[in-house]
């Protein structure tokens, strides 16, 4: 699509966005000179922006009884936005392009976003403050080094669940594109702890107090102790900027110049259902979000985090997942209706789920794992208006995860009982096929599209996956008006190589192949450019 293309040169500054309407017409044209787009322009400055916290209650009743952003009109579906003209999402403050794009190594993934910065092994560990939000014990400290940490911890009853979910789940989101904060297992000894004198925290009335001692250990009761005598709890580095507070998964924030895409548009956040619901992530909320003002090159700008995963893989954190958990809102008319008046006699099929005792693996399941139906906690402008072109985008990412890769970031869990690893991994794996299955027929699954001795080549991912064996293609080439996208169809073209006009040429001209395989609602048009002897593919568009 084009949207991407002109909103690009809208935040390039304010010159182009007070363009008069006259003016229209010189940007009217599908594709310019930089496209594909593979990195956003250097951010605006956003040395203004303000800090805000969002009401977790205010959230859930805008977005359970409200609809708030801008949905899809009855037959009238809203294209994504912040995508180049191939239809991917470039590098930016939100998103950075990476195992799919650019295949990272098993070491890189057990990394995660950093395997460097865990927290000291000797010297005092110093309490700051204690961890008030979310439903987990823990608190902010800092190492011997220097370095803050948020520190959270398990259950007492179920033992390696939530710490084990936030590490893996955490690396998942850093290779999947995601800025997250590096997130460490760590060995928590009472004898290296301290309180810093100024430790504050919030009684259960509300008020900020200074912490003791004893507040310490009142925390550290509700959490399981090893034979050592010590804690295992998850620890996640403080990342890096100011922290401006969480942002919605609808509107823009106002004070902010390079948010300039409504975040229900945006195909990153639209795709961030199909990998939530991979992952079992139901508490996707905007309250397990962060912004932060950081500066680069002498320019501050916002850099929006996705955080806190404990509540991932069969873990609510505290406890495990209730078998409701990405199968229904936490609210919803119907559903309240139906067990209303059945007495609740009608018992669903996901009610039905047998689950293995394994108190580390929580209630984490590929069974009844539906991805088109799983549902977050309550409704999500984004993931609402997440399309057929948008799931497929996320999908491709899900399947791009090898058994081995998926089984390697399984294993940074840190399970003792075996069990629970291999529990999660195969079902890591089953519904990493379901979603490959689930969205690879929804559009024509084409991808990686390149040219090689001038013919047009590409990925069936339904057949690279072995989802079918194989099937044949109808092609179209016409040759392409890029100023009024007037396709002009070249009937003897109807091969994968490259028009004649097209080799014969030595102006810029743009040509487009339409492609189908059999179903004539989902096509695949690729647009090709020539350009001082150069060809390369520049857009692609699909319909469904």
């Amino acid at each position: 699509m084009a949207a991407y293309s002109f909103l690009t040169r809208k935040a390039l500054g304010a010159t182009i966005v007070a363009l008069p309407l006259l003016t229209w017409g010189l940007w009217a044209q599908k594709f310019y000179d930089d496209d594909p787009v593979q990195k956003e322009p250097p951010p605006l400055n956003a040395e203004k922006v303000q800090g805000r916290v969002l009401s977790d209650y205010y959230d859930f009743f805008l977005n359970t009884f409200g609809k708030p952003g801008a949905r899809h009109p009855q037959g009238k579906p809203i294209p994504a936005q912040a995508v180049n003209t191939l239809g991917e999402v470039p590098d930016s403050a939100w998103y950075t392009n990476r195992h799919a794009k650019v295949r990272l190594s098993i070491p890189e993934l057990v990394g995660g976003p950093s395997d460097e910065n865990a927290p000291a092994a000797s010297g005092l560990v110093t309490v700051v403050s204690a961890k008030t939000a979310g439903v987990m014990p823990g608190f902010r400290m800092e190492d011997s080094r220097g370095h803050r940490y948020f520190v959270k911890f398990d259950p007492l009853q179920n033992p390696e669940m939530a710490t084990a979910a936030d590490i893996i789940s955490s690396k998942f989101f850093h290779a999947l594109g995601y800025n997250v904060p590096p997130t460490y297992l760590f060995n928590l000894c009472t004898e290296r702890m301290r309180v810093a004198p100024d430790a504050t925290i919030v009684d259960a009335r509300g008020k900020r107090r200074p912490m003791t001692g004893r507040d310490v250990t009142g925390i550290l009761l509700d959490v399981p102790r090893g034979r050592d005598g010590c804690h295992r709890a998850v620890a996640s580095l403080q990342v890096e900027g100011k922290p401006l507070g969480e942002f919605h998964y609808h509107g823009t924030r106002n004070d902010d110049p390079n948010d300039i895409v409504p975040h229900e548009q945006r195909r990153d956040l639209r795709g961030l259902r199909v990998f939530c619901a991979w992952l079992g992530h139901d508490d996707s909320r905007a309250i397990n979000t962060l912004d932060t003002l950081v500066e680069e090159n002498g320019v501050r700008f916002v850099r929006h985090h996705l955080i806190d995963f404990g509540a991932t893989l069969g873990s609510d954190s505290n406890w495990p997942n209730s078998p409701r958990s990405g199968n229904g809102y936490w609210f919803a008319w119907k559903p309240a209706a139906v067990e209303f008046f059945t007495l609740g006699l009608a018992v669903p099929s996901w009610a039905r789920v047998k689950y293995p005792h394994i108190p580390a693996a929580g209630r984490f399941e590929a069974q009844a794992f539906d991805p088109e139906k799983w549902m977050p906690f309550y409704p999500s402008a984004a993931f609402d208006n997440c399309l057929p072109d948008d799931a497929f985008w996320a999908a491709k990412q899900v399947m791009a995860f090898s058994d081995e890769e998926i089984r390697a970031i399984v294993k940074t869990g840190g399970y003792t009982d075996s069990r629970a690893e291999q529990w999660i991994a195969d079902c890591l794996i089953t519904r990493r096929d379901k979603i490959g299955k689930t969205y690879f027929t929804k559009v024509l699954p084409l991808d990686r599209f390149a040219i090689e001795d001038n013919r047009l080549v590409f990925d069936d991912l339904a057949v690279k996956y072995k989802l079918i064996a194989s099937r044949d293609y109808t092609v179209q080439w016409s040759q392409f008006d890029n100023a009024t996208e007037k396709k002009t169809p070249l009937p003897p073209e109807t091969t994968l190589t490259l028009p004649r006009q097209m080799q014969a040429t030595d102006d810029v001209q743009y040509f487009a192949a339409d492609i189908q395989a059999g179903d004539k609602q989902k096509t695949v048009t690729v647009y090709v450019r020539k350009k001082a002897g150069r060809v390369e593919v520049v857009g692609v568009d699909r319909t469904w």
